[in-house]
């Protein structure tokens, strides 16, 4: 494996959060020649990055971040990159992960969407369909950090609140009003109506459809 850094001016470096990483962009494919050319042009847009030769060799050293892209060969020795990204995903992995397949092998690539790639590349490989590729992925990995981040928030805001919070918020959701509520749960509509607001304080939320896509989206199957 070996890591360099490109250059510091490209435009794809300068993410308008300056606190964010730079992104990290790894490679894995058995050919020296073709995982050499993908970098060089990488680094000439000043990206940092890691290649491999191997799966396993990735699997031993990688460590999740932000802003990152596998570039991964479809066909490997030993783990294939199929296999590696279907590893990947059931593991719970999302960084985003373009399979770099041979020309014209169409059913690698429709098998490897369907796992889990977010795009694939024909070798040879273009500067402009690298870049555009890689950019879209650096982008949808921040999102994802992003999304996941919020979703872990809220999961851990939702746990602090009281039972009777608890009991209260899901009735708001339900789209009881504060009166039907104090009705229903036996106490005075002021006391809703403080623990009401206390709810949106505690989770941050401006608004009730706000609220609402705070707690839908700690269930599992409404991540993203």
């Amino acid at each position: 494996m070996s890591v360099r850094t490109g250059g510091l001016d490209a435009a794809i470096t300068r993410p308008q959060n300056t606190t964010e990483a730079r992104p990290v962009i790894y490679i894995i494919d058995d050919d020296c020649l073709v995982r050499d050319g993908i970098r060089y042009l990488l680094e000439a847009e000043g990206l940092v990055v890691e290649d491999y030769d191997n799966s396993e060799a990735f699997l031993k050293l990688y460590k999740p971040g932000e802003g990152e892209c596998l570039l991964l060969d479809a066909r490997l020795p030993g783990m294939s990159g199929l296999e590696l990204l279907q590893k990947l995903r059931k593991t719970g992995s999302k960084i985003p992960i373009v399979m770099i397949t041979g020309h014209s092998d169409v059913a690698m690539a429709v098998e490897a969407m369907k796992a889990g790639a977010s795009d694939f590349l024909e070798k040879p490989v273009t500067r402009r369909r690298l870049v555009d590729c890689v950019e879209l992925a650096v982008t949808a990995s921040r999102h994802i950090n992003k999304l996941d981040h919020v979703h872990r928030s809220a999961a851990e805001h939702i746990a602090r609140l009281t039972p009777r919070q608890r009991e209260i918020m899901a009735l708001v959701l339900a789209g009881y009003a504060s009166k039907n509520i104090a009705a229903e749960i036996g106490i005075s509509q002021r006391t809703v109506e403080s623990h009401r607001a206390s709810i949106m304080r505690k989770l941050g939320a401006k608004s009730l459809p706000e609220l609402g896509r705070l707690v839908g989206s700690t269930e599992p199957d409404n991540k993203a």
